[in-house]
């Protein structure tokens, strides 16, 4: 795993966040113990779950995580920062402890996803980081993973390096989407540095070189007779590119003793080429012949494609998967959430006059609520860190919102979603094999209720503050809000 995180980047961040840890530093607050919560509030494409991805990425960077000589150099030129500071940052260790779920892991706006507790400066620094790699991956994946829905059980691949917004955005991008389910990617740096199985066919270019269609599928299959997927719709699918397809399947593959492995159509009406292709194949004799479909499709094409009836065994998914077309932006935040002083957590909020702004205090955890019989999800329950939860107990959760609506749950398990990752900036987590993580990520979503897993109008899955927390929350709103 040789990827770029390797190099430093600790000078990844946005300018603020070194100009105000100058300003930690200077007024003697350097050992200041702060505690951040990264969350989310609105999921991508209106959907009722996004999926969590990123942390491999996250965990490379801060173990990474140092100033060189030129970045201190760099610094010095602009003139503004104490040189106690840059000394500092010269001598730089980091030592945080950090929480946050597991890659894969189905979450929802508003709850913590990643926890930082650690000196003010160090937590301050890193917040780029953490939101740029945690979003990025997160969007992608959770786009994955509705698209890999929408196909009912028929392999997505990834085919989006060429459009993805640069060269990481692809190779991660691939990996994300590997995590929300994809079967495999077009991109082969990410098959080398993260194991995602690469595919690949052939373009037009390779049809259009030769001076047949027949003839850029006879050498073809010539050098690859095991992994025959050939490109039918360069000149015309119906009349030109399944009958050449099947002439080399019978002339050149047969007397090898292989057989073709699929055909991939690119445009047209894919419906109907795909039926029309499917009887020709079949009355060929090559029943077990795969068909693929690509041309800008995602999780509404596909479905659609089903419904009317489609003969398609795959797709492969391009640009509208690697950036999210119909909603690129996955909108996490990184938000202070209480300071230590003498031995005690002190909350902080940020009051908005945009309700869905407004934060939620205090240094926290996360469970997520079971049904012990079908094991579904029930709700989330955000509570203050420490406090206990009996799971052997009905417990009343309340909107915190809407606090009318309740629902008294029975017959559950709680189970705590925030791992510790780093302990005083130690890792003491084990990154699990990314074939693991999709596991556990198609695992855990089939957890949720179909009527969450709708994309019209999902269901609105509970996000539930502890009695506690809740009444923290709205002691600080009465406390920060001055009275008219």
């Amino acid at each position: 795993m040789e990827m770029n995180l390797k190099q430093n980047l600790s000078m990844l961040t946005d300018f603020y966040e070194i100009t105000m840890s100058n300003g930690y530093f200077s007024y003697g607050m350097r050992e200041q113990i702060a505690v951040f919560d990264m969350f989310f509030r609105k999921i991508p494409d209106e959907g009722g779950f996004a999926i969590a991805a990123g942390l491999e990425q996250l965990i490379e960077y801060l173990e990474n995580l140092h100033f060189t000589s030129e970045d201190i150099a760099y610094l010095r030129e602009k003139g503004i920062f104490n040189e106690e500071f840059l000394d500092y940052l010269a001598d730089f260790h980091f030592a945080c402890d950090i929480w946050a779920v597991p890659e894969g892991t189905p979450v929802f706006p508003n709850e913590p996803i990643v926890v930082v507790r650690g000196p003010i400066i160090q937590a301050q620094l890193i917040e780029t980081m953490v939101l740029l790699t945690l979003n990025h991956q997160s969007l992608i994946a959770t786009k994955s993973n509705r698209i890999v829905r929408a196909a009912q059980g028929r392999p997505i691949a990834e085919f989006g390096s060429r459009r993805a917004q640069s060269f990481d955005a692809a190779v991660l991008g691939a990996r994300a989407a590997y995590i929300g389910g994809c079967a495999t990617t077009a991109c082969v740096m990410t098959d080398r540095d993260y194991g995602v199985p690469a595919v690949g066919t052939m373009a037009h270019s390779w049809v259009q070189l030769f001076d047949s269609e027949y003839e850029s599928f006879e050498k073809y299959a010539r050098l690859y007779p095991n992994n025959c997927v050939f490109l039918v719709d360069t000149y015309n699918v119906l009349k030109s590119g399944v009958p050449n397809a099947i002439r080399v399947a019978d002339e050149v593959l047969a007397p090898m003793g292989y057989r073709p492995k699929a055909i991939r159509i690119d445009s047209g009406d894919i419906a109907y080429l795909s039926k029309k292709s499917r009887e020709m194949l079949d009355k060929a004799g090559y029943s077990d012949c795969k068909i693929m479909a690509t041309n800008s499709l995602d999780e509404y094409l596909i479905r659609d494609l089903i419904i009317q009836g489609a003969r398609i065994d795959q797709f492969g998914v391009g640009e509208r998967l690697i950036t999210s077309k119909s909603d690129p932006v996955f909108g996490g935040v990184y938000k202070m959430a209480a300071v230590e002083r003498d031995g005690e957590y002190i909350p902080k909020i940020k009051i908005s006059e945009t309700v869905e702004k407004i934060t939620t205090p205090c240094f926290k955890e996360l469970y997520r609520f079971y049904n012990r019989e079908t094991g579904q999800a029930i709700a989330d329950y955000v509570t203050i860190r420490g406090e206990v939860v009996d799971d052997s107990q009905p417990i009343t959760i309340f909107d915190p919102v809407a606090t009318w609506k309740k629902k008294t749950v029975t017959n559950f398990i709680a189970r705590p979603l925030l791992e510790p990752i780093f302990a005083k900036g130690k890792l003491v987590y084990e990154i699990p094999p990314l074939k693991e993580v999709q596991k556990y990520c198609l695992e855990q979503v089939s957890h949720l209720w179909d009527e969450v897993k709708r994309f019209e109008y999902p269901h609105r899955y509970y996000v539930d503050l502890s009695k506690k927390l809740w009444e923290e929350r709205s002691k600080l709103l009465d406390q920060m809000t001055p009275s008219v």
